[in-house]
């Protein structure tokens, strides 16, 4: 028996690029030896059978656990900065119903972008570009959980639930198609992506207010350098896929020079933390400390800064937040 595989294109939107299914899969052609097998024809093939470990690994990995675990430290840390004790129950139901809603979030977006994922390195291992799962699975599983998640929010106070939607909305029905159109994409995910930190606030109060605006903003404005670092030092496979990004739109220059800028606006809206009364001095110092860290190895590649340089402020950024909202709360509760 002879085999030959060959990749059947597909009828996405980008097929001229990816030169193959959009959707990543792959038909095996089987051509049996005549003389052997008779005239039975090609067999084709769809791959090996799922297993249910595979596929329950494959639907948590459509939810991004380690944003999601971001996302719920976040959460809790902001609900635990505020005013008075939140009931055990308040608190439980809120971690569940953010759980929910940023994995519905998460698995819409892969669901969105499951042609654009095929392109890209980081993305075209993940369960549809790899045809693990199909794609009707990933949105019945993204539509479950958002469904879920609102009436655990609204369990919280009617404000959470409010928040808990826009977020949703936001990532899956602006950012997500946005991406392919223009740059201000990353400011408009900032939004979602910081939405936790108010929540938890929410949760806590039942208002919007200001020190939770604060704790927000110390979300949203890390994400900025964070993601046009990651655009910076990924720049090639972004520009593949056909995904709007500051360095692809307005060059590397200008790049580096947004990120040393709001590297310093992230730094400066951390501070407004103490004159709020959120959190006193060992946040102060440890936020000063870290945001000085981070604003002299964004300056060092203001000028020349390579991909490498990029690559060295996203990781930097991972250590800065949690560390930083780590010392907010435990200040904040001392």
């Amino acid at each position: 028996m002879t085999e030959r595989v060959r990749s059947i294109a597909g009828r996405g939107p980008r097929d001229t690029l990816a030169r193959g299914n959009p959707r990543g899969m792959t038909e095996r052609v089987i051509e049996r030896d005549r003389s052997i097998a008779g005239p039975a024809g090609p067999i084709v093939e769809q791959g090996p059978r799922v297993t249910l470990a595979r596929g329950i690994v494959d639907l948590v990995a459509l939810v991004k656990p380690r944003i999601m675990v971001m996302a719920l430290l976040t959460a809790a840390g902001a609900m635990s900065l505020g005013p008075g004790d939140v009931p055990p129950g308040r608190a439980l139901w809120l971690i569940l119903g953010t759980a929910l809603i940023v994995g519905s979030a998460n698995t819409l977006n892969m669901w969105l972008e499951r042609d654009i994922d095929c392109l890209m390195a980081r993305t075209r291992n993940r369960p549809l570009p790899r045809n693990r799962l199909s794609a009707r699975t990933a949105l019945a599983f993204g539509a479950v959980q958002g469904a879920v998640s609102l009436p655990m929010l609204a369990g919280v106070n009617f404000m959470t639930a409010a928040l808990g939607l826009v977020a949703l909305l936001l990532y899956v029905g602006v950012y997500t198609p946005l991406k392919q159109r223009s740059h201000w994409a990353t400011w408009i995910g900032a939004i979602p992506g910081a939405m936790p930190a108010l929540m938890g606030w929410t949760a806590a109060t039942g208002r919007v207010e200001l020190p939770g605006l604060a704790v927000f903003g110390v979300l949203f404005f890390w994400q900025i350098p964070h993601f046009h670092a990651i655009a910076l030092y990924r720049q090639r496979d972004y520009d593949v896929a056909g995904l709007k990004t500051l360095p692809g739109t307005h060059g590397i220059a200008t790049t580096r020079r947004h990120i040393v800028f709001y590297l310093a606006v992230q730094v400066t809206v951390s501070l407004l933390l103490v004159p709020l009364d959120i959190a006193g001095l060992p946040y102060l110092v440890t936020a000063a400390v870290l945001g000085a860290a981070v604003l002299v190895q964004g300056i060092s590649g203001l000028r020349g800064g390579t991909a490498r340089w990029a690559r060295s402020v996203f990781l930097a950024s991972i250590v800065y937040l949690p560390v930083l909202f780590a010392m907010m709360v435990l200040d904040g509760k001392a």
